[in-house]
């Protein structure tokens, strides 16, 4: 039996599936109040990860854990988290953190992944570790403004980053949960090519089969924006990478090709696949 916490994410939503199609047990834990909706023949527990014995009856013959944690994990009590997984009899666990734990080592906004990770490591379970760049569905943030009036603004228009489809990363998680072949491992995840903001709209609009308009936003005016709904290190975390990105931000990652034996899918087809929400 397998346990998913953030179940109703891009990312959990879609591991759910994956594991009770393969047959598996599936307990998808989520901290909202309102009803859930989970694939046929998985288990529906709420639990706050910021009061960790709300986790235990979730945990009762789980093999194994992905672990989502939100914001960074600040407010996280993650030593009392893993003593409440190993009691519960839990074998491995799969965190997901991010990138930008490597290649932001000094941002405040990744700070609390770094001490996640490294007590993740210490456990004594089987691990694995799972560092997603940007993800391919932040785009649903530009659904409504598509739907409203057919234009997307954003900054750093032409500055490409690989960002990575959450069904990818799903699909890894699946594997490194059934087979401890990958305990120990780290695995940085990014889509197949660089995609700019303005490349990404493009995309978008030959999935609807509309011209989408696209404003560039400057940096300021996308950090007011942001700032509506994040906190100010991530903001500023975002903006860096978003407007200034490494080169290793930059990077295609071979690993999702690695552990799935196929290339990792372009925005593309994730723009194909949720245009639904655009419409």
């Amino acid at each position: 039996m397998f346990v998913v916490t953030g179940a109703t994410g891009n990312v959990g939503r879609t591991l759910s599936s994956i594991l009770a199609n393969s047959g598996a047990a599936v307990t998808a834990v989520s901290r909202g109040r309102r009803p859930v909706a989970v694939p046929d023949g998985v288990r529906h527990h709420r639990a706050d990860l910021e009061r960790p014995e709300s986790l235990r009856p979730a945990l009762a013959g789980a093999e194994a854990l992905f672990l989502l944690v939100e914001g960074a994990g600040a407010n996280l009590d993650m030593a009392e988290i893993l003593r409440v997984v190993t009691a519960a009899g839990v074998k491995r666990i799969v965190l997901q953190s991010s990138q930008a734990v490597a290649t932001r080592p000094g941002a405040a906004s990744h700070a609390p992944l770094h001490t996640i990770e490294d007590l993740v490591r210490r456990s004594g379970l089987g691990w694995t570790i799972l560092r997603p760049g940007g993800f391919a569905s932040n785009a649903f943030a530009w659904a409504e403004p598509v739907r409203a009036g057919r234009t997307v603004a954003a900054p750093f228009g032409d500055v490409g980053l690989p960002v990575v489809d959450p069904d990818d990363i799903a699909e890894v998680a699946a594997v490194a949960l059934r087979d401890g072949a990958h305990d120990g491992r780290t695995y940085e995840l990014t889509g197949p090519v660089l995609s700019t903001p303005r490349e990404r709209v493009a995309d978008l609009a030959a999935a609807l089969g509309e011209p989408i308009g696209f404003v560039e936003q400057t940096p300021e005016e996308a950090r007011e924006q942001m700032l509506r709904f994040m906190p100010p290190p991530v903001v500023e975390g975002t903006l860096a990478i978003l407007g200034a990105p490494t080169d290793r931000e930059q990077q295609i990652s071979p690993d999702v090709a690695e552990v799935l034996g196929r290339p990792p899918r372009p925005f593309a087809a994730w723009a194909a696949r949720n245009i639904d929400a655009f419409r």
